[in-house]
């Protein structure tokens, strides 16, 4: 029983986070470091990794689909030594 009263206090609180990823994403911008990002909107829907040969990663490419909120906007960050380097914000229609 305690096991389902947690899991849906979980849900619960994780509602409003999601509410407030579609509204944050335009105040993500250049310089803001990778940990920010993630405090601000949460992990990305998609990531992709580009190296430099063996194992190093050069490059790193978020991808965030539209959301609820903003049902027309995918975010892509882009970011370089732990840093955003690039914002995009493409509208899908």
């Amino acid at each position: 029983m305690r096991r389902v009263v947690a899991a849906v206090v979980l849900c619960a609180l994780s509602i409003p986070v999601l509410a407030a990823d579609a509204s944050e994403r335009k105040f993500i911008g250049k310089g803001m470091t990778e940990s920010e990002v993630l405090v601000r909107i949460g992990k990305p829907d998609n990531e992709s990794e580009i190296s430099g040969g063996g194992a190093k990663i050069v490059e790193k490419v978020w991808t965030y689909f539209p959301h609820d909120d903003d049902k027309q906007t995918m975010t892509t960050i882009t970011i370089k030594s732990g840093r955003v380097v690039a914002v995009e914000r493409t509208i899908s229609r």
